[in-house]
């Protein structure tokens, strides 16, 4: 396992946000978010903090980068439901020459709901290995404390 990161749980600790709500088809048959709906919530987020930081993913791969997910791990705190308005909190906490870690806080109303931290890699169009670009590097814990 590569994970080393153990993701804050105050809202101060991250660099970037994204709000998103929750859509009806996210919810299972008990009325919350189904497990398996976080993982494109932390996909979205991923995407637009790419594009606050002036890299859009469709640039990064222009440029012949891929982030591979390598490994997720997700806690759940608190259930999330349809229409729950979500602050995705973002930091890129760790990093080798060819992997990084993100690390998150899923909020409402500034509560915990979740934290979680996906691995990444990156690889060439071909999915060979190679080192990470070097404005991705230096976003490395980059934000407030």
């Amino acid at each position: 396992m590569r994970l080393r990161v153990e993701p804050p749980r105050r809202v101060d600790a991250y660099a970037f946000t994204h709000r998103l709500r929750v859509r009806f088809a996210d919810t299972d048959a008990m009325g919350i978010v189904h497990h398996a709906a976080y993982l494109p919530y932390l996909e979205e987020a991923r995407v637009e903090y790419l594009r606050a930081i002036g890299h859009p993913y469709l640039e990064v791969r222009a440029e012949g980068f891929d982030f591979a997910v390598l490994e997720a791990t997700l806690s759940y705190l608190a259930p999330l439901r349809f229409d729950d308005v979500v602050d995705v909190h973002l930091l890129v906490a760790e990093s080798t020459r060819a992997t990084f870690q993100i690390a998150y806080l899923l909020t409402v109303d500034g509560r915990p709901s979740a934290t979680a931290v996906t691995v990444h890699g990156c690889i060439t169009p071909d999915g060979r290995p190679t080192r990470l670009p070097p404005w991705l590097r230096s976003a490395v814990g980059d934000g407030p404390r």
